[in-house]
C-alpha cells in the first residue's frame, strides 16, 4: 500500500467532517474518491496532504506515519495535490510555471549563486529541458510564453498535471479535474493521466463528479458520505450499491442502477 488512512477524525467546531474514516490505495492504482457534496471528499484530501491535521487516527505513506508532517515535507516525499480551482502563478508563462516547481534547485540558494554558478546555470538548463518535456507531453508547447492566467481552464487542470510532473511524484491527489473542462480537452487530460499511470507508474486519487470519467479510469472506486467510507469496489458494484444511489444520487434503495 502507498498510502493508508486509520480511523481519521475532524471536527470543524461542532461539526464532524471526517468521522473514523479508514482507507487503503493501493500502488499503482488510479482511485476514484466519490460521493455527494459535503461527504468529506476534499477535507479528506487536506488532511493527507498536511493542510489539516486530524483530532484522532494516522496517515502512513510507503510505510512511513506522516500524520504529523507539514504539507512541504509531505510534497518532497512525492505526495502531491492539485485543486479544483487551479492554483497557477497567472503572472508568469506557463513555461515558467513548470519551471517554478521542480524541487531543490540550487540557484534558490544566494551563495551557490556565488560560488557555484556553473552548477546553478546547468541546473537550470536541465529544469528548463524538462519543462520543455513536459509542455510537448502535455501538447501545450503553443502558449509556452503566454501567462498562466489567460489560458483556458482545461489548459489549467493541463498545467496543474504537469506541475506534478516537474516534482517525481509517487501519489497525485486530483480534485475534480474535469470541472469547468470542455469535452475535447478532458478527453486530452484523461489520456495524459491514464498516460503517467500506465507509463510512468503514478498513483492518483480522483475527486470527481463526472462518472464517465471515473468509469474510464478509475478502479478501484471509492464512495464517501457523512465523512466516512460507504463501499468501494469496482465501478459498477459502487454504482448499483443501493447506499450509493441513495446517498450519492439521490435516488431510493429501490431504484434500478
Amino acid at each position: 500500500m502507498i498510502l493508508s488512512c486509520e480511523n481519521l477524525t475532524l471536527d470543524f467546531n461542532l461539526f464532524r467532517a471526517i468521522d473514523n474514516c479508514s482507507l487503503s490505495i493501493v500502488e499503482g492504482s488510479i482511485t476514484g474518491l466519490i460521493g455527494p457534496n459535503g461527504a468529506g471528499k476534499t477535507t479528506l484530501f487536506n488532511l493527507i496532504a498536511g493542510a489539516l491535521h486530524p483530532k484522532s487516527g494516522r496517515i502512513l505513506y510507503r510505510g512511513e506515519d506522516i500524520t504529523a508532517l507539514s504539507p512541504d515535507r509531505r510534497f518532497h516525499k512525492g505526495l502531491v495535490r492539485t485543486f479544483q480551482i487551479p492554483h497557477e502563478f497567472h503572472l508568469m508563462s506557463v513555461l515558467e510555471n513548470l519551471m517554478v516547481v521542480a524541487p531543490a534547485q540550487p540557484g534558490e540558494s544566494l551563495f551557490r549563486n556565488w560560488l557555484d554558478f556553473g552548477a546553478v546555470k546547468r541546473a537550470e538548463s536541465e529544469t528548463l529541458h524538462r519543462a520543455w518535456s513536459t509542455l510537448e507531453f502535455l501538447e501545450l508547447t503553443h502558449i509556452a510564453h503566454e501567462r498562466a492566467g489567460q489560458i483556458s481552464g482545461g489548459q489549467k487542470k493541463l498545467l496543474e498535471l504537469g506541475r506534478t510532473m516537474m516534482t517525481d511524484a509517487k501519489l497525485v491527489l486530483l480534485d475534480e479535474p474535469a470541472a469547468g473542462v470542455n469535452r475535447t480537452l478532458l478527453r486530452k487530460l484523461e489520456e495524459k493521466i491514464a498516460l503517467l499511470h500506465r507509463e510512468r507508474n503514478y498513483t492518483f486519487i480522483l475527486i470527481e463528479h463526472d462518472m464517465e470519467m471515473i468509469e474510464r479510469l478509475c478502479d478501484p472506486v471509492i464512495c464517501m458520505a457523512d465523512g466516512q467510507v460507504l463501499i468501494e469496489g469496482d465501478f459498477h458494484s459502487v454504482r448499483s450499491d443501493p447506499r450509493v444511489l441513495e446517498a450519492y444520487l439521490g435516488e431510493t434503495s429501490g431504484a434500478s442502477a
